[in-house]
């Protein structure tokens, strides 16, 4: 039996990834504090050049292939000036490293860091350079030829295989597991309607929450690209209208002031790239494959198995339940 005992994952030490930042970074003073873990590890850079973000990605979720890609976008959105957190090449121009760890080869990437904080109420110039800034994007992204392997938005990935995966998990509650397929079926029924053949597409984003920008002072910067996909472009506007609807169910604002921000950001984003009527028409169904890719998205891993429990799902499908009521088109 080997004298380390094997495991399937592995929390990195903060003082060796210092070490080998200096090595090869050639950046001194380093110190690393590990802020999160998820779908990749995310530790906190600091040195004596700034700020930097470390994302360690966890083979079972990330692939070499998918790393690079997302390598290749965030590079070229940098190349245009796109304002987005960007990986930053090392001594010899490499931006991936290799770690051998515990339960076998890792890769990481640095990232420079996203200046500013989290804005969850946007005022209005921050909501316009935020509909801006997601369309120079979009610009870029439809333009971007795949090289490697990422995964596609459509409604399998986001509506057929999560309620597959997620069935075993709602043995306590087949009620809402019966109803979530009531409502897939009405879904791929609503979106048929739509010609999505017209529709703008290229890697999104997909997560599109206030938590993946920052704002310093008028500028945001994006980040968090660990979701991105190819799909339609228009999941990457949904995402965003997203959070409005939160904050309207949490009374944190009214429908009024949803309107409000919504058209705001739209027209923001349509300064800079066009958006068709049927396009934004289709957000609140769009809206339900999110909710279910990312609880389906939850089981992959013990890491987040909280958000698999029964009163966790609850609230997953009271906000779906929230969209279909409020937001869809009544069936005739």
């Amino acid at each position: 039996m080997n004298s380390i005992f094997p495991a399937t994952y592995s929390t990195l030490c903060p003082e060796a990834l210092s070490e080998l930042i200096t090595e090869k970074y050639g950046v001194e003073d380093v110190r690393c504090k590990l802020l999160v873990r998820g779908v990749g590890d995310t530790y906190l850079v600091e040195s004596e050049a700034g700020c930097f973000i470390l994302r360690i990605y966890r083979a079972s979720h990330r692939s070499l292939n998918h790393i690079k890609e997302e390598v290749r976008l965030l590079q070229a959105l940098k190349d245009a000036q796109v304002s987005v957190s960007y990986p930053i090449a090392d001594l010899s121009g490499q931006t991936i490293l290799k770690l051998n760890a515990i339960e076998g080869e890792r890769h990481a990437v640095l990232f420079s860091y996203a200046k500013g904080r989290v804005v969850r109420v946007m005022n209005d110039k921050q909501l316009r350079i935020m509909g801006n800034e997601m369309a120079r994007f979009h610009t870029v992204s439809s333009d971007f030829k795949v090289e490697y392997e990422r995964w596609n938005f459509d409604l399998q990935t986001t509506v057929f295989k999560p309620l597959e995966r997620l069935k075993p998990f709602f043995t306590e509650n087949p009620e809402d597991y019966e109803w979530m397929q009531t409502i897939a079926v009405q879904l791929e029924r609503k979106l048929a309607a739509f010609d999505t053949s017209e529709f703008s597409k290229g890697y999104c984003h997909f997560d599109f929450l206030p938590k993946n920008f920052h704002f310093d002072h008028d500028t945001v910067t994006f980040f968090d690209f660990d979701f991105m996909g190819y799909g339609c472009l228009v999941n990457d506007i949904m995402t965003f209208w997203l959070h409005f609807v939160l904050d309207v169910s949490a009374r944190r604002m009214t429908y009024e002031e949803l309107q409000n921000s919504y058209h705001i950001f739209l027209n923001g984003y349509k300064e800079y790239r066009a958006v068709s009527p049927e396009e934004l028409a289709s957000v609140p169904y769009l809206a339900v494959g999110f909710w279910l890719f990312y609880m389906s998205f939850h089981t992959t891993h013990d890491q987040f198995s909280i958000f698999s429990q029964p009163a966790h799902l609850k609230l997953y499908v009271g906000f779906i339940r929230n969209i279909v009521e409020n937001y869809w088109e009544k069936e005739v």
